[in-house]
C-alpha cells in the first residue's frame, strides 16, 4: 500500500476535560498517514484517482475546530473516520498532538496515535 502523509496540521480546538480547556481552547497538531493505491492516479496523471490532500487537510481542521470532546482519543477517531470517507483511502494513521496539555511537570508533547482501516 502506498502512503500520502500530511504532517503538522494546526488548528485551535476546545477539547479537554477541564473547564479552562473548553473555555480558552488550545492549539492541536495533527499528523496523517493515508494508505491507498496511487498507481491508477500515477498511470493517468489524474487527481480524481487519488486522495486530494488539500481537501483532507481542510476537513481535518474542521473536525479539530468543531464540536468539543473530552479526549484526544475521541478526536483522533473522528479524524480517522473523516479520512476514510474518501473512497481511495483504505487506511488512516492519525496522530493528535496536544502540546499545551494541562500537565504540571515539564514536557514536550502529548500524543495519541491510532490506525483505522476499511473492514
Amino acid at each position: 500500500m502506498d502512503r500520502v502523509a500530511l504532517r503538522g496540521l494546526k488548528a485551535r480546538g476546545y477539547h479537554g476535560v477541564f473547564p479552562e480547556e473548553r473555555r480558552e481552547g488550545q492549539t492541536f497538531v495533527v499528523d496523517l498517514v493515508l494508505g491507498l493505491d496511487t498507481r491508477p492516479a500515477a498511470a493517468d496523471d489524474d487527481l480524481a484517482k487519488t486522495v486530494h490532500y488539500g481537501i483532507v487537510a481542510e476537513e481535518v481542521v474542521a473536525v479539530v475546530e468543531g464540536e468539543p470532546v473530552n479526549l484526544i482519543e475521541t478526536l483522533a477517531e473522528r479524524i480517522a473516520q473523516a479520512c476514510l470517507k474518501h473512497e481511495q483511502v483504505q487506511e488512516a494513521e492519525v496522530t493528535v498532538h496536544k502540546p499545551d496539555a494541562p500537565i504540571t511537570v515539564p514536557f514536550d508533547d502529548v500524543t495519541v496515535t491510532i490506525t483505522r482501516s476499511r473492514v
